[in-house]
């Protein structure tokens, strides 16, 4: 299981770091990106420690760490800024916290996320067409999560990329223990979407190029 959207209690997730990913170790994870929530208040001091955590656990787990970044709801006119930032100070992947129906995130956010140079657009919401031809255009993969609450717009985002050349991913949005998924749940979660064999398979062949470019 490859999985490059979950939280720690840096921020709104429950456990350390180092719990996180030995639990995800025990479900058979090979790869874990530590993406919690940050915007200008704490990005100096979130991304660092995540960056310093990664490197420590690299160095003797038989697991690839990922120090990333979620910029959650932020002004759009900071969102370019903030990658900048995130990426300066240790982040290898760059999420922004889109328009899920869940929250109410700020309109236009896919958007500007779509332009200022990220890795993936997490959880899009009602996602149009036209923010899909920016993101297969800028190369930013789009996130299907395992949350309950995208279930409707992870249907929508299935419909529209079907048959176009978006890259889509696969990531739970952990913030507690029990969001963490066996790669045989990630499957049977993906064949319930709708999806067959091959588009599944697809779908984790995309999680796995984007990691290679890290390593």
């Amino acid at each position: 299981m490859i999985d490059l959207h979950t939280h720690t209690l840096l921020s709104d997730g429950a456990l350390l770091p180092s719990e996180l990913v030995r639990r995800a170790i025990d479900k058979g994870y090979r790869a874990i990106a530590l993406a919690d929530h940050v915007d200008a208040s704490n990005i100096d001091f979130v991304v660092p420690r995540l960056a310093k955590v990664a490197r420590q656990l690299n160095a003797v787990w038989n697991i690839l760490v990922i120090p990333a970044a979620e910029l959650t709801h932020i002004p759009l006119e900071h969102i370019k800024t903030l990658t900048k930032k995130a990426r300066h100070f240790g982040a290898k992947l760059i999420l922004v916290h889109g328009e899920t129906k869940a929250e109410p995130v700020l309109k236009g956010t896919n958007k500007q996320a779509l332009i200022s140079n990220i890795d993936i657009l997490a959880h899009p919401g009602q996602l149009t067409r036209d923010e899909l031809k920016l993101a297969i255009k800028n190369n930013v993969y789009l996130e299907i999560t395992t949350r309950a609450s995208h279930k409707k717009t992870n249907e929508h985002l299935i419909k529209i990329a079907t048959g176009t050349p978006a890259k889509l991913i696969l990531n739970t949005d952990t913030h507690s223990p029990r969001d963490l998924i066996t790669k045989e749940k990630a499957q049977k979660f993906l064949s319930c979407m709708g999806l067959n064999r091959q588009e599944r398979e697809k779908i984790f062949l995309n999680s796995q190029k984007l990691i290679s470019k890290l390593q």
